[in-house]
């Protein structure tokens, strides 16, 4: 094998090598990767199965009920036009109040989006881009069946 031959195969070396490294680094950031859903776009299916996301919206009057083991909460996230019923383990943030908009992080499991964390908006203004959106989209749908 002569000089040529072996810088050649390290070139090829390095190519494979900084290959696989940008494949690996890309894989762990697709795993971490979470989008956001709203319930409209839950109801109508475009939302992953068996994958973690993000839903927002408020959560509906009077769906909150604590279960008799003192840390499991079911409620229902809204956009006005769908619900999804949401369940969580754990304690809830101070904020979190029906009427309010909520953000939770989970999977959706045979109907249910079983939440592994809830964020609730941390004053009267402010409601994640991303909510604010999927509420104006479900009421303009809601005014548009109406006319």
């Amino acid at each position: 094998m002569n000089s040529l031959q072996k810088k050649i195969g390290l070139v090829i070396g390095g190519i494979a090598i900084a290959g696989a490294a940008t494949a690996l680094v890309l894989n762990a950031f697709q795993e971490n990767l979470v989008f956001f859903f709203s319930p409209s776009q839950v109801a109508t299916n475009e939302a992953p199965h068996g994958r973690a996301f993000r839903i927002g919206g408020f959560v509906k009057e009077g769906s909150v009920q604590r279960q008799k083991d003192g840390i499991t909460v079911m409620f229902e996230v809204t956009d006005t036009a769908h619900e999804v019923p949401v369940a969580y383990k754990g304690s809830l943030p101070d904020l979190f109040k029906e009427g309010k908009g909520v953000v939770a992080q989970g999977k959706l499991e045979h109907g249910v989006f079983v939440a592994d964390q809830v964020l609730a908006k941390h004053d009267e203004n402010y409601m994640p881009p991303e909510a604010e959106k999927a509420v104006k989209d479900a009421h303009a749908k809601a005014r548009a069946k109406h006319i």
